[in-house]
């Protein structure tokens, strides 16, 4: 009977929505500490929620992918992607960027690709959040409450986008909808994954600290009262 339960502890968990994904190891981990490859991982899950974002965006907004001259929507976000990776600017922004970008790309008067203006000034926002960085190493340091004021931001836009309407009292894109024949959140889910993911980092941020005055303590109470000691 006790094997069996053990046997039973064991069996793998279900999957039948897929199996949990994680990258393959890479020699940069060995610079990296267990809060900077959380950093990393949330970054890159942040970036691709608001690239995800900015396809269901142009797919309900179309409108707004040919006003940035792409052939087609896919061009449109894979040009998105390469200018938030590779910290190009965004021409629609007037080369503002971080916050003043996103308050441009959500004022009602606003001519350019909304969607990807948004997309962008948010990403951009989140990057400077991090120190302006996108992986993160041993000598990186992270701000708790830059990360946790990015949170709120993405709460006010997310709030803005829903709310706000343009000089003809339509919406500034089409996102979620809510009527008698379908209920799409689709986009405030992405958002807060996005929200979690930045509050949950500035906490373990906060907590690093904390835990390393807590461990550098134990270990001086240890090193009296956790000996070994003689028996002959």
């Amino acid at each position: 009977m006790a094997a069996a339960l053990l046997a039973g502890c064991s069996a793998p968990a279900p999957a039948p929505r897929g199996e949990v994904q994680g990258p393959q190891a890479s020699v940069q981990e060995w610079g990296q500490s267990d809060t900077n490859r959380v950093a990393t991982i949330a970054m890159r899950e942040n970036l691709d929620a608001l690239f995800r974002l900015a396809d269901k965006l142009y797919r309900r907004n179309p409108a707004e992918w040919r006003k940035g001259g792409a052939p087609s929507r896919q061009e449109a976000v894979d040009l998105l992607r390469s200018a938030v990776l590779q910290r190009m600017g965004w021409p629609a922004l007037q080369q503002r960027r971080d916050i003043d970008a996103l308050a441009l790309a959500l004022s009602p008067e606003f001519a350019g690709d909304r969607v990807g203006s948004f997309v962008y000034a948010v990403a951009d926002m989140l990057i400077a959040a991090h120190g302006d960085k996108t992986e993160f190493f041993l000598i990186d340091g992270l701000d708790a409450q830059h990360l946790y004021n990015a949170a709120r931001n993405v709460e006010t836009a997310a709030w803005i986008l829903a709310q706000r309407r343009d000089a003809q009292g339509r919406p500034l894109l089409l996102a979620d909808e809510i009527n008698a024949a379908q209920r799409n959140l689709s986009y405030e889910r992405e958002f807060g994954k996005i929200i979690a993911r930045l509050d949950l980092l500035a906490q373990v941020t906060t907590e690093k600290y904390r835990r390393a005055v807590i461990g550098y303590a134990q270990g001086l109470a240890g090193g009296t009262l956790l000996q070994f000691l003689p028996v002959r």
